[in-house]
């Protein structure tokens, strides 16, 4: 929307037009709220990802009634997910859950270049928007947060206002810089590279995570994207990647011309050089919130350390983040002792998620569990139904760091 009046008084500013801030501004428009969405990008712009939209993504694009138009862009659609391990034993899950219960049955990886370009447009038509915009300050009226300042390539030292601000803006956030809340981790951060191919054979409506000895504590992962083309990465914990006498490119190009991999990509070819990114993981729970401002998705940390999935969590917690918006408004209280609910919603909803995805990602440094586990769901139906289970959330994730797990795994 434009024109732009830097005079004008908003509700909200979100920094930052990926998933997270657009789903906070699709949820704040429902709520009747006046938002100015910036981004330092134009769209469409590409970011490095995996791709992959899992349940809680299409949970929360069916409730902003959007996912039928996710049908149309493309990419590859997802019934089942490949498990290996290493020792090059594997199984597949179905997204078989009972629609009729909210269970997710289908999946999707859509290329973030064409997904968050979608939903930018979508935010696009109820929130004002500005793209090229790079946030230089926060600006404070007696202490108070009251906007944001930054540049374009044509002005300088534009200011906005808002009496809250929502920081959707990345793992390298230039809100949570500002507000203090930032600080880079190597234990609880992973690094990934991505790199699309051409021509990888095998592909279908299955995602594959493969557990190797490789990259352990992480995994490769082929997703396919549409056609013949694949997203293919690994991801490493940051702590693991330091320790390594190769870099993660060495580390992916040996593993796809191992015994394992060549032969479904002596055909490939590359589309870009391997591009890197950090994953700041939902290990420990991070400062999130404070007097006129929130922070959403990776800028709060919010990937998961099992599977390094972050576009659902960042939608979810726009979400939340639009509903404690909303109460502020009503309330006009921006203060901490009000957006404080937004972490309680927040770490209510995922945090005994993340607390055992966790558990799961410490847990999988032990290859010998790793091949225990995929051996045995390889031969055993029962298994494989209770881990379809928990991914379809049928059965809680918490199961999977229980004794009892392993339990019905020994004796299944």
């Amino acid at each position: 929307m434009s024109p732009h009046n830097s005079s004008k008084m908003y509700d909200v500013i979100i920094i930052g037009a990926g998933p997270s801030g657009c789903s906070a501004a699709l949820y704040a428009n429902k709520l009747g709220l006046k938002t100015l969405l910036l981004d330092k990008a134009f769209f469409p712009r590409d970011k490095v990802c995996g791709d992959a939209l899992s349940g809680k993504t299409v949970r929360i694009l069916r409730d902003l009634e959007l996912l039928e138009e996710l049908e149309s862009l493309g990419g590859a659609g997802i019934k089942r997910i490949t498990f290996g391990g290493p020792n090059y034993k594997q199984f597949d899950v179905f997204l078989n859950g009972s629609e009729h219960n909210d269970y997710i049955t289908k999946g999707y990886v859509i290329p973030r270049l064409i997904f968050d370009n979608f939903l930018f447009e979508k935010a696009s038509e109820v929130s004002e928007t500005i793209e090229g915009f790079t946030v230089k300050e926060i600006i404070r009226d007696n202490g108070n947060i009251s906007g944001v300042a930054g540049d374009t390539a044509e002005s300088k030292n534009i200011k906005f206002k808002a009496p809250l601000i929502l920081g959707a803006d990345g793992p390298n956030s230039i809100i949570a810089r500002k507000v203090g809340c930032y600080k880079m981790d190597s234990r609880n951060t992973a690094v990934a590279i991505r790199c699309y191919y051409e021509g990888v054979e095998g592909l279908s409506d299955q995602i594959e995570l493969h557990y190797l000895k490789e990259v352990n504590p992480g995994y490769l992962w082929v997703f396919p994207a549409g056609g013949d083309k694949a997203n293919v990465g690994i991801g490493l914990s940051k702590d693991a990647a330091k320790k390594e006498s190769k870099n993660l490119r060495q580390i992916m190009n040996d593993i796809l011309l191992s015994q394992k991999f060549k032969k479904r990509f002596k055909n490939a070819i590359p589309q870009e050089k391997p591009i890197g990114w950090n994953l700041p993981l939902g290990r420990i729970q991070r400062q999130n919130y404070g007097d006129g401002f929130l922070l959403l998705g990776d800028a709060a940390g919010l990937v998961d350390p099992f599977t390094g999935e972050g576009i659902g969590n960042g939608m979810l917690s726009g979400k939340y983040a639009a509903q404690v918006a909303e109460k502020a408004h009503r309330n006009n209280d921006f203060s901490k002792s009000i957006l404080h609910e937004y972490d309680n919603l927040i770490w209510g909803d995922i945090g005994g998620e993340l607390r055992t995805s966790t558990k799961l990602a410490d847990l999988a440094r032990y290859e010998f569990l790793l091949n225990f586990v995929i051996s045995r769901a390889s031969r055993n139906k029962t298994v494989r139904d209770i881990i379809s289970g928990m991914l379809s959330q049928e059965i809680s994730r918490d199961e999977l760091s229980k004794p009892k797990f392993y339990f019905n795994i020994l004796f299944s």
